[in-house]
């Protein structure tokens, strides 16, 4: 069983940093693409970045510049370090996974995903 536990949430300034932590078990396939995404108007998910097994990312415009994903093979933790935060960054922030999601913009689509963590809030004021 693939089971994904976010980490690192919590409330900063606008201008300040946060790295996100998502600690994967269960998962045994060789290959994988991981993304994260964020709640937008508490209701739709809106992809931020993705990594695949290659180092390939894929990041949104929104978040291009500002935020790095990455993923440490050893300990099986999924980043997403992000910098220089908006208050507009505000959300419930998710990480995702599945064996391959095509290269490009799909990789930003949660219906591409069948892995999903709980999730942690992110709070960036002004």
């Amino acid at each position: 069983q693939v089971t994904l536990v976010e980490s690192g949430g919590g409330s900063v300034e606008a201008g300040g940093s946060l790295r996100l932590s998502c600690s994967v078990s269960g998962y045994t396939y060789e290959g994988y693409t991981m993304a994260w995404f964020r709640l937008v108007e508490g209701k739709w998910r809106e992809g931020v970045g993705s990594i695949d097994s290659d180092g390939i990312t894929t990041y949104a415009d929104s978040v291009k510049g500002r935020f790095t994903v990455s993923f440490d093979k050893n300990k099986k933790i999924l980043y997403l370090q992000m910098d220089n935060l908006k208050p507009e960054d505000t959300s419930k922030y998710s990480c995702a996974a599945d064996i391959w999601v095509p290269v490009g913009r799909q990789r930003l689509h949660h219906t591409e995903y069948n892995f999903w963590g709980q999730g942690t809030q992110v709070t960036v004021s002004s």
